[in-house]
């Protein structure tokens, strides 16, 4: 008995040293991850919306400086209210000096008058974010619009401001229209409005179609009958034809009865 305890003593303290291995290899390499995922997001410098307040101020371009607005997997540019919409912001600098990005920010306007602002959406700013000379780079934008916007047709005005050698500049990644949309409603008021339309239209050509089908029929009940029946002969006719050929090929034909 007592070498069989031995042994189980043994064989526990066999399991511990070679699981220990095992779990400080895991733990380097979740540390590791960690450690790296941390670097990325230090690469793009994102820190939120506690960013220098711009104002209205607006600058022009720099030279050499183009930007595009690519909406991923969202073709049709639908945002959802109240929920979040991610954008990818693309630069390209053909300049000699290296572009240091400051914010993105963006603001929904109506679309038949921009003086018209609806929501003045959130800044997005950025610490270590730079585009070298000769280069291009892609960055993130993240928006909600307000839950309590109606849903329609908006336009969507989005704006990077960068600094070319501490002096800035602005581009307009986007000036478009965008689809607001109710979270979860899988029919708008217009889509409503146009089933209910096509639906009346359906009724009231179902109702022409019957009253064309019922026309027809009574016309058809109202149509005379030919009535067959005995010949007369109008007298009139008897004395025009008098004293011809058909009157006696008649004649004849009466004596022959006889």
């Amino acid at each position: 008995m007592l070498v069989m305890k031995n042994f189980r003593v043994f064989f526990l303290a066999l399991l511990l040293l070679l699981a220990s291995p095992v779990a400080r290899c895991q733990s380097d390499s979740d540390a590791e991850g960690r450690e790296a995922a941390e670097e990325v997001v230090a690469d793009l410098g994102i820190v939120g919306e506690d960013v220098q307040d711009f104002g209205d101020g607006s600058y022009s371009p720099a030279p050499g400086v183009d930007t595009v607005c690519v909406f991923p997997k969202n073709s049709a540019r639908l945002i959802t209210a109240g929920e979040e919409t991610e954008l990818l912001v693309g630069m390209k600098n053909d300049g000699e000096a290296t572009v240091n990005i400051i914010a993105i920010k963006a603001s929904v306007h109506l679309p038949f008058d921009h003086r018209l602002q609806v929501q003045n959406l959130s800044t997005q700013g950025f610490n270590n974010a730079t585009v070298p000379a000769s280069a291009q780079a892609t960055f993130p934008y993240i928006f909600a619009v307000s839950k309590f916007l109606q849903p329609g047709t908006f336009d969507l005005v989005g704006t990077i401001i960068y600094e070319i050698d501490q002096n800035p500049y602005q581009n307009t990644f986007y000036n478009g229209t965008i689809e607001v949309v109710e979270a979860g409603a899988f029919l708008s008021i217009e889509s409503v409005f146009l089933v209910t339309l096509a639906i009346a239209l359906l009724v009231l050509l179902g109702i022409w179609i019957r009253g064309q089908i019922q026309n027809l029929s009574k016309k058809t009940k109202r149509a005379p009958k030919v009535e067959v029946g005995t010949k007369t002969t109008d007298a009139s006719l008897d004395e025009w034809l008098q004293g011809t050929a058909y009157t006696q090929s008649l004649a004849n034909k009466s004596k022959k009865k006889k």
